[in-house]
């Protein structure tokens, strides 16, 4: 017999494993996504981190498979030699991840197309509304919805994100598309390069199905770039007019607009590199930050981006989401409906998790600043004043 009903709204790589993690501790659960069809890949690349591999490890999946391995960090230079050492390292993709989690959970409800409306506690149990009319009726809910999570904004609608002040410029393109000279320099190797304002980082990941054979894989890039809040709104328009509010997906890119990331390229990015940009379909994330304040209400949670976020530079968003939703199984395991909840377990999962969230913050704010990047640091591009000349 089931211990209790959960509904997990967000059905990611974060709600897939929050998925995995309650039914271990005998929930029985439901997955809520909003995407009409197939949830899109909004961070291309993954650094394989213990949380992420630990819950491989149990449903029997080693992370060497599921990953592309890298044996040395090289920093290239404009004018000098790349500087290279070893350094292992193991990287997956956002894709090949959720098919790893998708797959072992078939049978279990996941419903696409709903956008939570409304979520009501009443005694025990607890109902979502969806915008198509849907409902759903459980005893726990937890919200694994994102930087932009409708939970959130449900539950705690003061807390909002704020835009950082820069942006990342991404690419993931099949290996077999780009030239020897680039393959033979990224191959194996997490490649990157800083100057004022940007930096910019690459490495091979799985390929479109998983493959993990020379000549199958991806290139996966990301160029962080100061970018003032007023040039958002041209930046995050998409070919069709629609304005994107998080995540300016590939083919969306306005011709304008393409045309200044490679000309900013290649006037400021090794020619490696700017030959990479040239080459790719571009597409585009808004930095944010979201402050941590509370993952917890009534009958309720908030685990992954949907509670805090952190700079992407500790390479950690995901591996959070999975700690969350590992922690929060353990409080919740031996609960059933009709008890009382946890509620000394809860709030030190809360605690202990908040805790970390401000900690890996702090980390990430520090590595940014390091790197000039944010409001108030380094060289300015992108300017909607003159979108084709740096601001220093």
């Amino acid at each position: 017999m089931n211990a209790f009903t959960a509904l997990v709204i967000g059905g990611s790589v974060g709600g897939l494993a929050t998925a995995h993690e309650l039914r271990a501790v005998g929930a029985e659960v439901a997955v809520y996504e909003r995407s009409v069809g197939k949830t899109s890949a909004r961070g291309a690349g993954i650094v394989m981190q213990p949380e992420v591999e630990t819950l491989l490890s149990r449903l029997g999946v080693p992370a060497q498979s599921v990953s592309v391995e890298l044996h040395e960090r090289q920093q290239l230079h404009m004018h000098d030699k790349a500087t290279r050492y070893e350094a292992p390292q193991l990287m997956t993709a956002w894709d090949t991840l959720y098919r790893a989690l998708q797959e072992p959970l078939a049978g279990m409800c996941y419903r696409l197309d709903s956008t939570l409306t409304r979520v009501q506690v009443d005694s025990h149990d607890v109902t979502a509304e969806f915008s198509d009319g849907y409902t759903a009726r459980g005893n726990f809910l937890v919200g694994a919805d994102g930087i932009g999570s409708a939970t959130r904004k449900l539950l705690d609608p003061a807390t909002r994100p704020a835009y950082a002040g820069y942006v990342a410029w991404r690419g993931l393109e099949p290996e077999s598309a780009l030239p020897g000279n680039l393959l033979d320099l990224l191959s194996g190797r997490f490649t990157s390069f800083t100057s004022s304002g940007m930096q910019m980082l690459c490495y091979l990941v799985p390929g479109a199905n998983g493959e993990r054979e020379e000549g199958s894989r991806r290139v996966n890039w990301v160029w962080y770039v100061n970018v003032p809040e007023p040039s958002l709104p041209k930046l995050l328009t998409g070919r069709s007019g629609k304005r994107f509010a998080n995540f300016l997906p590939p083919g969306e890119l306005l011709s304008e607009t393409a045309e200044q990331v490679v000309h900013q390229a290649d006037a400021s990015l090794p020619p490696d590199f700017a030959e990479l940009v040239r080459l790719s379909d571009i597409f585009m994330q808004p930095v944010l930050d979201l402050p941590p304040r509370r993952m917890m209400a009534d009958h309720a949670a908030l685990i992954g981006d949907a509670a805090g976020t952190v700079r992407p530079h500790t390479a950690s968003g995901t591996s959070k989401a999975f700690g969350d939703a590992a922690g929060l199984a353990t409080a919740l395991q031996g609960w059933t409906p009709r008890q009382p909840l946890p509620a000394t377990k809860l709030e030190n999962w809360e605690v202990q998790r908040l805790d970390r969230l401000v900690t890996l913050s702090e980390l990430g704010l520090e590595l940014a600043e390091r790197s000039t990047l944010g409001a108030g640091v380094g060289s300015q591009f992108f300017n909607s004043d003159s979108p084709r000349r740096p601001r220093t």
